[in-house]
């Protein structure tokens, strides 16, 4: 059990559109004027979904936040994108610049947008 938490420091969320197929957890991307939708691999992606409901997201798109995560990732900058089933990996090109604070065993990371 980890002494320190970063939990909600520094986040800022908005609500937007939502496309089918968005989850709670999962990075997303804007695919229109005030509209998210699911991140297919490689995509930069806007921010975390919240709990997505009638329609709309709520999207956390600044501080730190927990994401799945589909590579092995470490402390430090790392150029992150989403990998095609609502977690992070390291970008090939053009992701998306966040600092990766904690890497935990669950295969998860908390990130900071």
């Amino acid at each position: 059990m980890s002494k320190i938490s970063f939990e909600d420091i520094g986040s800022v969320v908005a609500t937007f559109l939502a496309d089918s197929g968005v989850k709670g957890g999962q990075v997303v991307k804007l695919t229109g004027n005030g509209q998210v939708g699911p991140c297919s691999a490689g995509d930069a992606f806007c921010g975390v979904a919240l709990e997505p409901g009638a329609g709309l997201a709520a999207v956390q798109v600044k501080g730190f936040v927990t994401v799945k995560t589909a590579d092995t990732l470490t402390v430090g900058w790392a150029e992150l994108a989403g990998d095609g089933d609502g977690g992070v990996k390291t970008a090939e090109s053009g992701g998306v610049a966040a600092l990766v604070a904690e890497v935990r065993d669950d295969g998860s990371a908390v990130i900071c947008l």
